[in-house]
């Protein structure tokens, strides 16, 4: 193996030309007619003892080529790639320029890691949201706290919003019943919106033991073409209504949820936990804001492939994580109606974020001299055995300590980063955008957190 030339381009890439020589090509050619030749079979040979030399004859001198070469491939790009210094960052394109029986010279289209420039990465000012718990926000999780905690009882009463109604119901479009419009002993909170619209509001006022006709109309947007904006009557029978009876805001209420004994303890905890919730998303906000900063600084000629990787490493990742749950990518893929393209596509933008930031942190590693101590190493192993309840020496055996090493320097360059960052406060509508929503969560937490049961066929929902 020969490299001829060593060529830098544009984007990254490193143009290399390979001379596989002849005693390497004749090798290949010699290790490709040992795999094949039992399956060759040639007038006058047993079956599989036909020379090479006959079975080129008969099939022509390049019978084995094509093989040979995928054959040989691999290890002589290897060893251009040792003999050339080139750390690949992706896969190369490969292309074929010479090829006889004397051997072969290829082209190989190397992207390896771009040269990256980056300035003023201290003292970068990112938008913190401030850390703001009133009352509202405790009075909202105590209600929710009081909805968890409710009696269900059932009442001879007529049904009122926020009750849950035990019905049967058929639905029917023009006379005919249609298909998954039918449920028995579905129990249905009043005022959930679970239903399509009209549906519950028709129920107030009605008695366990009545039976209704709802004449109603689905949605034009629903999600069944047939039923989009048909008109429809359900046939509704009510079994029982239920009520629920929230305990009463009291110390006996505190003692009976938690380990306090009044209820002004419990709000304190409530306080305190929901300021500490508060103060870790506003971190988290404040420390995207500020490596979204940080890659606008970057400089760099990113080759394609490394993208290619990352999006690579995400949707290997996802198909991990679904697997467990007994799916497989492709079974996924076919349910949300999407190809493997399109899903690459959607990973993208994460994929070349990742990209840009890990090479915006290793420079900074590197301009400031940050480094990873044995110590550091050995406790960053320690914490992954506990964490996996395996031996220290078993896990670094399982985890290469170049990868832990890199995955430590980086969490310290990202932490550098942000400890020399700035928050500034959010401007005046995302803060009024925010209050609103805090707003909207705590006025009616009642009717929220229910889990409703969807057990039955959904569409009359």
């Amino acid at each position: 193996m020969n490299v001829k030339s060593k060529e830098k381009k544009e984007n990254s890439i490193i143009e290399l030309t390979v001379e596989v020589t002849k005693e390497e090509f004749n090798k290949a050619l010699q290790d490709v007619y040992k795999k094949q030749v039992k399956n060759i079979a040639i007038p006058g040979f047993r079956k599989g003892k036909a020379p090479r030399k006959i079975i080129e004859r008969m099939y022509g001198e390049s019978f084995f080529w094509e093989d040979a070469v995928n054959e040989s491939y691999p290890d002589a790009y290897s060893k251009a790639l040792e003999e050339s210094e080139i750390e690949p960052v992706g896969r190369a394109d490969m292309e074929i320029l010479e090829l006889s029986a004397d051997g072969y010279t290829f082209k190989a289209m190397v992207p390896v890691k771009p040269e990256v420039k980056i300035e003023d990465y201290k003292g970068i000012e990112a938008e913190k949201p401030e850390v703001n718990v009133g009352q509202a926000e405790v009075d909202a999780e105590i209600e929710r706290m009081r909805v968890r905690n409710a009696r269900i009882e059932t009442v001879d009463r007529e049904i009122k919003n926020g009750d849950t109604a035990v019905i049967d119901f058929e639905g029917f479009k023009d006379g005919v019943a249609f298909e998954g419009g039918k449920g028995e002993h579905h129990s249905l909170e009043i005022g959930s919106n679970s239903f399509i619209p009209g549906f519950e509001e028709k129920l107030v006022g009605a008695k366990a033991g009545d039976e209704l006709e709802l004449e109603l109309t689905f949605p034009e947007e629903y999600h069944a073409e047939d039923l989009a904006g048909a008109d429809v009557v359900f046939k509704v029978k009510v079994h029982e209504v239920k009520e629920r009876l929230l305990p009463d805001l009291d110390d006996e209420f505190a003692k009976d949820v938690s380990e306090f004994d009044t209820l002004e303890e419990l709000k304190g905890d409530i306080e305190k936990d929901l300021i500490k919730r508060a103060e870790e998303q506003s971190n988290s906000v404040f420390e995207n804001n500020v490596f979204e900063k940080l890659i606008e600084k970057l400089e760099a000629d990113i080759p394609e492939a490394m993208i290619e990787a990352r999006i690579d490493s995400l949707v290997n990742d996802f198909a991990y994580r679904i697997s467990s749950q007994g799916i497989q990518l492709e079974q996924y893929l076919e349910m949300m109606g999407t190809d493997m393209e399109t899903f690459r596509g959607y990973n993208r933008v994460q994929a070349e974020s990742q990209v840009k930031l890990t090479l915006a942190l290793e420079k900074i590693a590197e301009l400031e001299n940050i480094e990873v101590g044995t110590e550091e190493l050995d406790e960053e192993y320690n914490k992954l055995a506990e964490q996996y309840n395996m031996e220290a020496d078993k896990v670094k055996i399982l985890l290469p300590e170049e990868s832990i090493k890199n995955d430590i320097l980086m969490r310290k360059t990202a932490d550098f980063v942000k400890e020399h960052a700035v928050g500034v406060a959010p401007a005046v509508e995302d803060v009024l955008d925010d209050a609103e929503t805090q707003k909207a969560e705590a006025v009616s937490p009642t009717e929220k957190d229910e889990t409703i049961d969807t057990s039955e066929e959904e569409q009359a929902e």
